[in-house]
């Protein structure tokens, strides 16, 4: 089986930051601006924490990986809530899906 199902995101989904987006750390905190369609977003602390990981590590994953090791909290609450966060970031077009070839 080829490719990603379309709408779907899964731990093994290499994704990456759009680059049409600028972002910006305000207190602890990213802000995220869609030059496209000059739309804001904010993000919390942890969901920051998921932005920047995204940028270092490109795999959902690993992201969660990462996050393990940081925050105390049950590995399936974490898988659950960095893929609801990355689902969203995908449809707001921050984040951007990788294709698998061929």
């Amino acid at each position: 089986m080829g490719g990603l199902a379309v709408g779907r995101l899964s731990l093994d989904t290499r994704v990456s930051q759009n680059p049409e987006v600028v972002s910006r750390e305000v207190e602890g905190e990213f802000v995220l601006l869609d030059l496209e369609s000059a739309t804001y977003f904010g993000l919390n602390q942890v969901g920051s924490r998921v932005w920047t990981l995204v940028s270092e590590l490109g795999s959902l994953r690993k992201v969660c990986e990462a996050m393990e090791r940081e925050y105390a909290v049950p590995r399936e609450q974490l898988e659950r809530d960095v893929l609801s966060l990355a689902r969203e970031l995908r449809d707001k077009g921050l984040l951007v899906v990788a294709r698998d070839g061929p």
